[in-house]
């Protein structure tokens, strides 16, 4: 390639690129211009969400369709070549390429990744290019390549009628599993985190292997796996339908074989009638080639499940398992049953792509949990019976003692919390059992009493007690044009396999111990849903549950995490770290519980005589068919603030008082008390004043100083210069006070009627702070009652005067010190 002049990037691509490439033999169709690999992370501050710029490659060189084999990045000619190099590295390693290009026009460096990198005179062929991709991916069969070049199903249509085609990592996830197919392995698995669309997958891969030669010729007949109605129905009734119609069929009650494509529950399955054996025996053991097994991690891979059997009797088939939290705890080993992931993407990964949404955190903590409850001597639970005498701790609760007012704190904290939110936001508030969850609805109800009478299923409990009831409210509840239900109140019921985009809110009141079932209930919010400029979610966690964020299992840390958590003096308490979760997300048989003291108890024993030692276990077993306990009377209360904030090496948390971190963000701004006060004095700068402060990079609101600082009687920007001065606290009402006093004359030089108005706007500075010092304020009582705006300003002889004696007053307030 020759040398050329300083020309733009796309001039050097038009005149130096393109022809390269035409010249190697790629045709137009073959070269992807502006290649789209992701949708840019989305950045969230307190209160909205930005996008970063998507990743996005100059060219693409695709064999066929769908089928990537090279990245070329290119520069302009007056850039030096190797500063595109790492961008093309970078995305190639995206798409799982094993080669990239970087140039200017004047220069071709190939990147193979992962080795070396060199200089070259011109770009390969498609056929040299797709030769050395067969060999970098160990491609050796004809049926890998079949399997590999059969194009992907665009079939599906989104919402606006345009193709639904797979993203780059479920176009990778597919081909992964089907070399592995086509290979001869038996059992595979895939983990790709909640939210990023296994059934896309699942289906894309049904349809490869439908339009190929894997089965002599033969459409596959295809057995999907799940045990919920829901996770069956979703991907039946949005994918499977729509594309392969009548050769669809949903096994219930007997056994059909005049179909392809089938749909499943284990239950169903495993059920049989009189003098007839379980259903799924009454097909032969070869009748299936493909099981895709949808939330394999719940059970079914283990040895003493009860439905392993199924599996066993289908053993001849290829067995494909699906989830996002594989399990490899000794009791159900997802790994010992389906091998390692042939691929996986991340929770991570899918918010680092933009395919997911963030979070920010909020904990918070009850002064019975950090304390504990110890009754008094004689003290009777509701029922009048005397309370067993020993310390009831969080784990205790909802299992062996429910305490009435946590629960109704719980509902008040978190209708507080919507009410300077959202009350109309989508909540999921995952309860401790089902009795739990009636209780937390009937409180929640009790707290919004408001929105209940307008909105009948503002609340509702959906648990696998509801039935079909729950089954309604629940699809209800999943759409995002509904106004009601607003919080859907469970337990175990929604943790897994419900995609429910437009949720806002996750609030967690049950202990978790389990990283997959953890990382399940956090994937209920993950789901974008732009529709209703969902870009974001929060977390609500009243029991510790998020402290699994710190587990090395765990991949991805929360953008903001607030912990409402000191002792009764308002110091720090040292936190300590939990234990490696044990991965058991296997659904327990909510105990009812009555614990009798085990201090210096006997332990019980495992199976195998091995004593345990875990609390935890030791309570749940000892509390087996005991009663619950219920207990009112107790005060309980939410204890005052902390935040985590996101260390700057973008993985480790630091936690931080607010105060704390108002004094850091306002330091920021580089403005001195005095400034801040000129600004917040007058209408026009205390706007833009606070538009800086409600900014994405500083995210202070004067609702959230008032209430995290508690001295609602202070100003915010008297609360903002305490905060980052330690400057005393002036309340409103001694700064209006003063004013009355130092300023006397100034109040004097006004005609008696518009005196009035401005001891009337002291007074309402007073009562409601500076957003009284404004125009828009002499429209509302008690101003309504001396007459419009018109006749308010004519006491001061015109609009313009009657502004600047406001604003003047304003200065007058805050020039007080």
């Amino acid at each position: 390639m020759t040398s050329a002049g300083g020309l733009t990037e796309q001039e050097t691509c038009r005149a130096f690129v393109l022809p390269a490439l035409s010249a190697a033999g790629w045709s137009k169709d073959q070269i992807r211009e502006q290649y789209s690999i992701n949708d840019g992370k989305l950045v969230v501050s307190p209160r909205r969400h930005r996008r970063e710029r998507a990743l996005i490659a100059d060219y693409v060189l695709e064999y066929r369709d769908d089928v990537p084999l090279a990245v070329v990045e290119a520069k302009r000619t007056s850039v030096d070549v190797a500063a595109g190099i790492e961008q093309a590295k970078r995305y190639a390693r995206r798409l799982g390429l094993p080669v990239a290009y970087a140039t200017n026009g004047i220069e071709i460096w190939e990147i193979e990744i992962g080795a070396n990198r060199h200089r070259v005179s011109s770009f390969p062929s498609p056929e040299e290019l797709w030769q050395r991709y067969c060999g970098e991916k160990e491609i050796t069969t004809g049926l890998e390549r079949e399997l590999i070049l059969a194009p992907f199903d665009h079939r599906l249509r989104n919402n606006d009628l345009t193709p639904k085609r797979p993203r780059y990592y479920q176009r990778r996830a597919v081909n992964e599993a089907l070399l592995a197919i086509a290979r001869g392995q038996k059992r595979i698995l895939l983990t790709l985190a909640t939210g990023t669309g296994k059934t896309m997958v699942a289906f894309q891969l049904v349809s490869k292997l439908r339009e190929s030669g894997w089965n002599g010729g033969e459409k596959p007949r295809v057995l999907y796996l799940a045990d919920r109605n829901i996770l069956v129905d979703q991907p039946k009734d949005d994918y499977f339908e729509p594309v392969f119609g009548d050769v669809v069929h949903k096994i219930s009650g007997g056994a059909q074989r005049a179909r392809q494509i089938f749909f499943a529950l284990y239950q169903s399955l495993d059920s049989s009638r009189e003098d007839e054996a379980a259903l799924f025996s009454q097909y032969r053991p070869d009748y299936f080639h493909l099981i895709i097994v949808d939330e394999c991690h719940r059970g079914s891979s283990a040895e003493e499940s009860k439905w392993r059997g199924i599996l066993d009797h289908f053993s001849e088939a290829v067995q494909l398992g699906l989830t996002a939290t594989p399990i490899a705890d000794s009791g159900r080993h997802t790994y010992g049953y389906f091998g390692e992931p042939v691929y996986e993407y991340s929770l991570k990964d899918g918010i680092e792509d933009g395919f997911l949404a963030p979070y920010r955190l909020r904990r918070v903590h009850l002064n019975v949990d950090m304390t504990g409850f110890k009754p008094e001597p004689g003290q009777l639970d509701t029922s009048g019976n005397p309370i067993p005498d020993r310390v009831y701790t969080q784990r205790h609760y909802e299992k062996a003692l429910a305490i009435e007012e946590r629960t109704e704190e719980v509902a008040r904290y978190l209708t507080n919390y919507l009410t300077d939110t959202d009350r109309m936001a989508k909540t999921i508030v995952f309860c401790e059992n089902n009795d739990h969850a009636h209780r937390m609805v009937a409180a929640l109800n009790q707290a919004n009493l408001d929105l209940v009478a307008r909105y009948p299923d503002y609340v509702c409990r959906i648990t696998d007690d509801d039935g079909k009831p729950g089954r309604e409210l629940l699809d209800r509840f999943r759409r995002d044009d509904t106004d009601e239900p607003v919080i859907a109140v469970t337990s175990q019921m929604l943790t897994t396999g419900v995609d429910i985009p437009s949720a806002r809110n996750i609030v967690i009141v049950r202990r978790i111990n389990s990283m997959p079932q953890f990382k399940q209930i956090i994937g209920r919010g993950t789901r974008l849903c732009l529709d209703i400029d969902k870009g974001s979610f929060d977390i609500i966690d009243f029991v510790d549950a998020t402290l699994l964020f710190n587990d090395p299992e765990f991949d991805g840390p929360p953008l903001r995490v607030i912990n409402d958590r000191t002792d009764q003096q308002g110091e720090l308490i040292e936190r300590e770290e939990l234990e490696s979760p044990d991965g058991n997300a296997e659904e327990v048989a909510e105990p009812e519980a009555d614990f009798q003291s085990g201090d210096g108890g006997i332990l019980p024993a495992d199976d195998d005589g091995t004593v345990i030692t875990d609390e935890d276990r030791v309570d749940e077993i000892q509390s087996r068919g005991a009663r619950r306990i219920y207990v009112n009377g107790v005060e309980v209360f939410v204890w005052n603030d902390m935040h985590y904030q996101l260390h700057p090496d973008g993985q480790s948390m630091r936690m931080v008082q607010y105060r704390e971190y108002v004094h850091d963000r306002v330091l920021e701004l580089k403005l001195s008390p005095t400034d801040l006060r000129t600004q917040w004095a007058t209408a026009k700068s205390r706007n833009i004043l606070r538009e800086r402060l409600n900014s994405e990079e500083i995210g202070i609101t004067e609702e959230d100083l008032l209430r995290k600082l508690d001295h609602p009687e202070a100003d915010p920007i008297d609360l903002l210069i305490n905060a980052a001065w330690e400057l005393p606290l002036i309340s409103r009402a001694e700064r209006a006070h003063r004013v009355r006093r130092e300023h006397d004359q100034f109040l004097k030089s006004f005609a008696p009627e518009a005196r009035e108005v401005l001891d009337v706007l002291l007074d309402r500075f007073t009562e409601k702070g500076a957003i009284e010092l404004e125009a828009g304020a002499l429209r509302v009582p008690p101003f309504r009652q001396l007459g419009t705006v018109r006749q308010l300003a004519a006491r001061f002889g015109g609009a313009p005067q009657m502004h600047e004696a406001i604003d003047d007053l304003a200065k007058r307030i805050f020039d007080v010190a």
